[in-house]
Order: structure tokens, then C-alpha cells, then sequence
């Protein structure tokens, strides 16, 4: 029992090592971001870079009318958001915010749009949202230097 103990802690130390930690937080926020890239990119008309589509103001009036906002207002915000703050993950730049805005974003669908989506996507997705709000974004991100430059 005691060599099975030691190897733990041999790998317990080995995948706390400070830069797996920030590999997998880039990881982490590379993920995050990936999904609401997608997401947004489907609600701006093709080939353009920012054109929100008749389709997404449309889905927006029908498909997501449990959404506590008028329906055009929901659309920007969503289409916004989904652009804006996974470019922001990416850098690691105001990465507890950006992810704080993702964790709303994606409380608000489970809550008024897809509520029965729980355990099969949004838990996933608050899960990361919630690391990347408690740990930060991690070394490997723009948000490093502007740490050590208010520290300093």
C-alpha cells in the first residue's frame, strides 16, 4: 500500500508541475473559446465578418423567446459576446471576466432556451468557465505581464 501512495504522489507532483498548469489552462480557454466562436460565427451572414443574419434576429424571435430581453437586443448581445470574449480567452486577456461572461451566457440558455441540455453540454461548459474564473488564465496569457506590471 505504501508504493501505491508514494507513485501517487510521484504523479500527483508530476501533473501539478507549474507548467502543465498553464498548458492546460491554455487548453482550457482555447476549448471554452471554441465553442461560442462556433456558436457566433452561425449568426453572421456567410462571408461576411459581422453582418448579424434575418436568421439569427429570427431564432432569437421564435426558437429563443424565453430570453428576459427583446428579442433584436438579445441577438446583438449574443452575437457580440460570442465574438468578443472568446478572442479574449485566446490572448488570455481579462480572462475571469470573459469567462464570467461565458458562465452567464451559458446560464441564461440553460435556464431559458435549452434546459434540458444540463448534463450533456453546459455543465461542460460551466465547468470550464469556473476554472478559468478561479485560476485565472494562467502564465501563458496576456493577462501574466499585466499582473507582474501592477505587482511591481
Amino acid at each position: 500500500m505504501d508504493r501505491i501512495l508514494k507513485f501517487y504522489d510521484r504523479m500527483v507532483a508530476l501533473v501539478s508541475n507549474c507548467k502543465l498548469q498553464n498548458l492546460t489552462l491554455l487548453f482550457t480557454r482555447i476549448v471554452l473559446a471554441g465553442v461560442f466562436w462556433r456558436s457566433g460565427r452561425t449568426k453572421v451572414d456567410e462571408g461576411s465578418w459581422f453582418s448579424i443574419s434575418d436568421n439569427t434576429y429570427f431564432l432569437f424571435q421564435e426558437e429563443y423567446k424565453g430570453v428576459p430581453l427583446p428579442s433584436d437586443l438579445a441577438a446583438v448581445m449574443a452575437t457580440v459576446s460570442e465574438h468578443l470574449f472568446p478572442i479574449l480567452l485566446v490572448l488570455g486577456l481579462f480572462t475571469r471576466l470573459s469567462a464570467l461572461a461565458l458562465l452567464g451566457m451559458t446560464l441564461v440558455i440553460q435556464i431559458f432556451v435549452y434546459p434540458e441540455a444540463w448534463w450533456q453540454v453546459h455543465s461542460l461548459w460551466v465547468a470550464m468557465a469556473l476554472v478559468l474564473i478561479v485560476r485565472g488564465g494562467g502564465s501563458i496569457s496576456l493577462d501574466a505581464p499585466l499582473v507582474r506590471r501592477r505587482a511591481a
